[in-house]
């Protein structure tokens, strides 16, 4: 009690403020909102860039000693599309950062062109799919990415694994990647993953997490809300339903 456990900042989680505030502003239309939070997402934003290095990559944390230098590919593929946000919310707002503009173009060619400068994490479906999530790949590039692995992670009429060599199924995974497989205009499959996930509903609605399909039971034995509010982002960007359906598909 009373002592800090982790004293690290990290960047993708305070980068990610700009996006829910980007996302709200797309629902709701509530300008004085976004107007409210701005000085929230500028301090965030300008923390994040700080942590630029190498190629553009974006370090994964600050710590009370300064930045540490690692890079995780699917943070930063995530703080890409953040930093996206933020430059539309200073638009809005009528406070351009001109100092801001060249952070996704380094970070995205780091993303793009680099991936030595990113820890190696390929075993997990996450670095897979968020630099197409993330919109710093599209194109051919994207299409090539989706295909590559498909096989390693895609369990047919579950969903996708987490890790690559666990027989392991999980809701948020699969339908992160349903949103980025709409970005790219690949509806089809889209529809067949997000249908695929479903036998995760509980009959009350919500979503267990994972389907350990070795031993066919749920893991974990939890429904957490960040697998329900994945399955709602999904289903929004292919229903076309609320103004923040296109939150991936039309970064901006």
């Amino acid at each position: 009690m009373g002592t800090i456990e982790d004293a690290n900042s990290d960047s993708n989680f305070c980068a990610y403020i700009a996006t829910g505030v980007w996302h709200h502003l797309l629902i709701t239309g509530d300008k004085s909102f976004a107007a409210r939070m701005w000085p929230v997402v500028h301090k965030a934003v300008d923390f994040v860039i700080d942590l630029q290095f190498g190629y553009g990559e974006i370090a994964w944390a600050r710590s009370e000693a300064g930045p540490l230098p690692e890079a995780l590919l699917t943070g930063c593929a995530s703080v890409y599309h953040s930093i996206r946000c933020a430059l539309a919310l200073a638009a809005l707002v009528g406070e351009p950062q001109p100092e801001w503009e060249l952070a996704p173009g380094r970070l995205g060619h780091a993303i793009a062109a680099h991936p030595e400068a990113f820890t190696e994490k390929d075993r997990y479906s996450m670095d897979w799919y968020y630099p197409i999530l993330g919109g710093a790949l599209r194109g051919p590039a994207a299409a090539a990415r989706i295909t590559k692995r498909w096989n390693d992670f895609v369990v047919g009429g579950l969903g996708i694994r987490c890790v690559d060599d666990r027989p392991w199924v999980t809701g948020a995974e699969t339908c992160e990647l349903v949103l980025a497989l709409d970005a790219v205009g690949d509806t089809r499959r889209a529809l067949e993953m997000f249908a695929d996930v479903q036998f995760l509903r509980d009959p009350d609605g919500a979503y267990w997490t994972g389907w350990q399909f070795a031993n066919n039971k749920h893991f974990p034995n939890e429904r957490s809300s960040y697998t329900s509010a994945a399955i709602i982002l999904a289903a929004d960007a292919l229903s076309r339903t609320t103004g923040g359906n296109a939150l991936f598909r039309n970064i901006p």
